[in-house]
């Protein structure tokens, strides 16, 4: 396998944890809300999974418990940050803080050991395809978390559901006037953040890297944060930045597969320097931010 199908083989898998905590997070500030405590959401709910797979309990219902647990933390953060109107920047930052100390206390006990990962699933013909055939082989969760990309992509452009999560983040007064709980709705798409967050660390630390090690989400979740901003708060902008982030990621490891001498610590930090360039980028065109951006995106709400 030269570096290109290796990967175009891994990018999705990759891409996977990325995609999963942005759309979770997207729900989120389109309802008005910004959450930053993403990462410590994904820590937690990643060592979640890992013990009950470890355990015996299976992949399903590790993915249960982790988006489980990390819906209840989030709704820590609901209600403090909605409940008494606490800062949306200040209660994110600690409740990401609380996550990663709660999976770095589960999961002293667990630190290097493996579990099985799952198999992967070819389409017919598809994966047959030279070169870029390999794209088309992937575990159960790649093709959910697909499926999930489009079912949000349709909810924000053709429901009801996604037209009041907008008015919500938009111009919650109005969507309170015309009778709807604009809290209610607030909570119920912190709950999802949270749970999209909780199966993306799931899968961070069960399937992709079938292995518990302290840290080991390093940095997903912040870039998950900055996809949504890297998408302009649109579905399929943050599913192609998702695929960038996950091919960049793996970048490192092609380049030294192919006996590149370059330091490791840079081939590293190849994700972080590329989200801070794409970042500069999208915030230099005020135009697009204002166009797809949230009105009221963390902006306490009050009757």
């Amino acid at each position: 396998m030269n570096a290109i199908e290796f990967i175009l083989a891994g990018m999705l898998a990759a891409a996977t944890p990325f995609l999963l905590a942005a759309l979770g997070e997207l729900v989120v500030e389109r309802a008005g809300v910004l959450n930053l405590g993403v990462e410590g959401l994904m820590a937690f709910g990643a060592v979640l999974a890992f013990i009950v797979v470890y355990h015996g309990g299976g992949h399903l219902l590790g993915f249960v418990a982790a988006g489980l647990g990390s819906a209840v933390l989030s709704l820590v953060f609901a209600l403090i940050a909605l409940g008494i109107r606490a800062n949306q920047v200040a209660t994110g930052l600690a409740i990401g803080i609380l996550g990663q100390g709660l999976s770095a206390l589960f999961g002293k006990t667990y630190e290097s050991l493996t579990v099985k990962g799952l198999p992967r699933l070819a389409l017919p013909w598809l994966s047959e395809i030279p070169l870029v055939g390999r794209l088309f082989t992937q575990d159960i969760v790649v093709w959910l978390s697909l499926a999930a990309t489009l079912a949000i992509w349709v909810m924000f452009a053709y429901t009801k559901v996604g037209l009041v999560l907008r008015a919500t983040g938009e111009n919650p007064k109005a969507a309170h006037a015309i009778g709807y709980s604009v809290t209610a709705i607030r909570f119920a798409a912190v709950a999802f953040g949270g749970t999209m967050a909780g199966f993306a660390g799931a899968y961070a630390a069960v399937v992709y890297t079938p292995l518990w090690a302290d840290g080991m989400i390093v940095g997903r979740g912040w870039i998950a944060i900055a996809l949504v901003v890297f998408g302009t708060w649109l579905t399929g902008r943050i599913f192609l930045g998702a695929c960038l982030f996950g091919a960049v990621s793996l970048m490192g490891l092609a380049a030294q597969a192919t006996g590149l001498d370059v330091p490791s610590q840079v081939l590293a930090s190849l994700p972080y320097l590329v989200t801070i360039i794409v970042l500069g980028i999208i915030s230099a065109d005020r135009r697009l931010l204002k166009l797809n951006g949230v009105a009221s995106l963390g902006e306490p709400f009050e009757r």
